[in-house]
Order: structure tokens, then C-alpha cells, then sequence
């Protein structure tokens, strides 16, 4: 009996919770999946831009709503030692034993960096994970949460733990390829298994 009602205190809660906090992950059918979807407008408004202008850096990035799905789209100065664009969004918790994430999107041939963000010991430390994109064709890529790469602050972490889907608390996208460029990564959904 006081499983039960466990249970249904923490459906209230949690019900609840997603109500009145919006800016946070959107729950598949299944217990055991998680995903945002970009073909909803509202989705976008939930994304930031952090660019190199934070180190006095001159890229410009951007992330719209246009033709039914999300854009990440900007270009890369390397003025001033600048060098990079990236969005992020915060999450809720996940399910914990989570193993993969896929995107599906759609490139413009350049490689862009799929990162998850977590605090360990007061500290933000970033996981990442590199992936290539063929020129107009749009493409489910599919990664290992274990596969993932901690890094602090640009420096690779050697001794960091495994990445594990309960720890994420903010997901986000990376353009960095050491040359001056124009981007465009259009995105249609993200989906942690």
C-alpha cells in the first residue's frame, strides 16, 4: 500500500512538473525513451547561443524555426582568437541506463560536435562527441553514451567517469572546426534510448 501510494504522489508530482516547467525535455510514449522534437515551434524558444564573443571572439550563430524544423545556423570568425558557435538547452533528469542518443538532421557537410553537460563536484563539465554531415542530405546518426569524451574548459578530462544519462542536465550542439566558415545544421529530432 505504501508503494502504491509512492507511486501515484510521484505521477502527481511529476505531472505537475512538466506543467510548470516547460523549457525542459518532452517524454516519448515509452518510459524508456526521451525526445525533442524540432518540428514544434515552441521547441526553439527553449535554446540558447553561446558564441565566441564571450572571449571577445566575432562568430555569430543563431538557432529559428523555418519550413516545420529547427536551424542552427551562423558563421565562424576566427578575428580576435574567436573560433566557434554552439546552442544548448537545459533537460530534465533522464531515465537512468539510457545508452544512445540518434539525431536526425540535416547538414551542410561540415562536422559539428553533439555535447552533454553535467556538474561533478560543483563543476561543468562537458562530454562531447564528433560527427560528420554530407552536403544536403538529411540523416539519423547514431551515438554510445559511453562513447561520449569529457572535457573542461577545452581540455580533455582522462580520468573522468562514463557519461550516464541520469547525470545530463543540458544537451547542445558545437561548431568548431578552426576555419573561418558559414553553417547551417538543420535539426528534426533528438532521441535518447
Amino acid at each position: 500500500m505504501k508503494l502504491l501510494f509512492a507511486i501515484v504522489i510521484a505521477v502527481v508530482i511529476y505531472a505537475n512538473h512538466t506543467k510548470s516547467n516547460p523549457k525542459m525535455i518532452n517524454t516519448a510514449d515509452t518510459p524508456n525513451s526521451h525526445s525533442i522534437d524540432f518540428s514544434q515551434a515552441e521547441e526553439i524558444k527553449h535554446w540558447r547561443i553561446t558564441d565566441d564573443e564571450v572571449m571577445g571572439g566575432r562568430s555569430q550563430g543563431k538557432i529559428h524555426f523555418e519550413n516545420g524544423y529547427g536551424i542552427f545556423s551562423g558563421y565562424i570568425s576566427l578575428e580576435n582568437n574567436g573560433g566557434f558557435s554552439s546552442t544548448f538547452r537545459p533537460i530534465d533528469p533522464l531515465s537512468s541506463h539510457l545508452k544512445t542518443v540518434a539525431i536526425n538532421v540535416m547538414g551542410d557537410g561540415l562536422i559539428y560536435q553533439l555535447r552533454m553537460i553535467t556538474m561533478v563536484d560543483g563543476y561543468r563539465l562537458s562530454y562531447k562527441h564528433n560527427f560528420a554531415t554530407t552536403y544536403g542530405q538529411r540523416q539519423t546518426i547514431r551515438f554510445l553514451l559511453k562513447d561520449f569524451q569529457a572535457s573542461f574548459r577545452g581540455r580533455m578530462i582522462a580520468n573522468a567517469p562514463l557519461l550516464a544519462s541520469e547525470d545530463i542536465i543540458e544537451i547542445g550542439l558545437l561548431i568548431n572546426n578552426k576555419k573561418p566558415e558559414t553553417f547551417s545544421l538543420s535539426l528534426f529530432n533528438m532521441q535518447f534510448n
